[in-house]
């Protein structure tokens, strides 16, 4: 790992370099790469357990073609310094204090699960640091079943343990054929990467997060008819961790969005379709706004 300034690079996701960047009485490892264009970089938002190594290579490089892409370890989470935050409203404000460490006035946003809880709070807390946002296999404060992810998630862990796979091919795809073929593809992309690799996530951060998860769950539903940027929402129709009635229920609350949900598919529907996400996602970020949101 390295220390350095902020810079795009040409590299690839399976070979660019991890820096680190201090920020928040913390050390945020990241990866950054891509084309230099004349809007906003996109930051990514991570889901539950995962680090770095957990974004799919064709999503990153796919965005990377047209935009200067950041990826980073959330406080307390792989070769992030710091101990783990135990609310969204928490990882929200880091995620703040990292994009301003970086030295960035605007972004797009990312999020994938809980990264997209993480952007929602993000673009209330700060509605000027943020243009645009892709939010994926997600849901609102107080949504439907999002308080049950620990039980969801521990349950798909034994089976993983019990049948020798990885919790990810039950938590992100669905049983049908197309769907297990997806989820190995998905697995075998993840292992691209051989060098330089990020830190796993520890029980202590894995719980943290979860309680997070839960708190969300059970909070009072936000207004969303105040967030009036642009917004891509996206789902398979049979997300098991965060039930897609989510998906749509989030469509119809934010006054500027658009609703995409994919067919025969789960949580990781956008990895799974990856070839129809990602053209959709440039040509998304690549609209003009007519004004400035927030």
């Amino acid at each position: 790992m390295t220390t350095s300034t902020p810079q795009a690079t040409a590299a690839t996701w399976k070979d660019v370099p991890t820096r680190t960047v201090p920020g928040h009485g913390v050390r945020f490892a990241y990866r950054e790469l891509g084309t230099e264009n004349p809007g906003p970089p996109v930051v990514f938002l991570i889901h539950l357990a995962a680090v770095l190594d957990n974004w799919d290579p064709r999503v990153v490089d796919g965005f990377a073609k047209k935009h200067r892409v950041i990826t980073f370890d959330n406080r307390g989470v792989g070769a992030s310094s710091g101990t783990p935050s135990a609310s969204i409203e928490e990882m929200a404000r880091d995620a703040i204090a990292f994009i301003k460490a970086m030295g960035l006035g605007q972004v797009d946003l990312f999020g994938f699960s809980m990264g997209g809880m993480v952007a929602q709070a993000m673009v209330q807390m700060e509605p000027q640091l943020v243009r645009k946002m892709i939010i994926t296999g997600t849901g609102p404060a107080g949504g439907e079943g999002i308080s049950q992810v620990a039980r969801v998630t521990y349950f798909d862990m034994l089976r993983g343990w019990l049948t020798f796979q990885d919790p990810k091919q039950f938590l992100f795809f669905t049983r049908t054929p197309s769907g297990i073929r997806a989820g190995k593809e998905f697995l075998q992309r993840l292992k691209e990467r051989s060098g330089d690799r990020d830190k796993a996530i520890t029980l202590a951060a894995l719980q943290a997060q979860l309680k997070a998860l839960r708190r969300w769950g059970e909070q009072e539903p936000a207004d969303l008819s105040k967030i009036h940027h642009p917004v891509l929402v996206a789902n398979g129709d049979s997300d098991r961790m965060v039930p897609s009635k989510n998906t749509h229920d989030l469509a119809q609350r934010l006054p500027n969005s658009e609703l995409v949900i994919y067919p025969d598919s789960g949580h990781g529907a956008v990895f799974q379709f990856h070839a129809d996400f990602v053209p959709r996602a440039l040509e998304f970020l690549a609209r003009r706004v007519s004004s400035s949101p927030g």
